[in-house]
């Protein structure tokens, strides 16, 4: 899986939008499918036009895991951006990102429908939700 960082780079190497949503596509072809089991309604992400599943696996060392697919190619890409963005991050620098920002960076959201937008959103907030949820399950814990 690229970092985001490396993301960033490539996006800054290609001129073209064309060429830019074709580099998205072909991340998210790099992305493990999830089985049949895995695309069921408890990992599906509400708010996405497209089918979008998010599967959070246990958390180690204080990290958060996650893995992801779409029934959309471009949708598919998003979620691998998405991975490398938060996946293997703890879950107080989940909660702490602004992927707002991060995504400026390569002027993604600007070049998104409406509809995407709001799927990428959805993304977010079950990611963020996801980590703040395991955050307070690990402070439990502890006392």
């Amino acid at each position: 899986m690229e970092s985001f960082e490396t993301i960033a780079d490539d996006f800054a190497f290609l001129d073209e939008w064309e060429d830019r949503y074709k580099y998205i596509i072909d991340l998210g072809r790099h992305l493990t499918p999830l089985s049949d089991e895995e695309r069921d309604d408890d990992n599906r992400v509400r708010g996405c036009a497209s089918q979008v599943w998010l599967v959070f696996d246990p958390p180690k060392d204080g990290r958060l895991y996650f893995r992801g697919d779409s029934d959309a190619h471009i949708v598919k890409g998003l979620v691998a951006i998405m991975s490398a963005l938060f996946s293997g991050k703890t879950f107080q620098e989940i909660i702490d990102l602004d992927p707002q920002a991060k995504l400026a960076e390569i002027d993604l959201t600007a070049h998104l429908t409406p509809q995407r937008a709001n799927g990428l959103s959805s993304m977010v907030e079950r990611i963020k939700r996801e980590a703040e949820t395991q955050l307070d399950a690990s402070i439990t814990a502890e006392g």
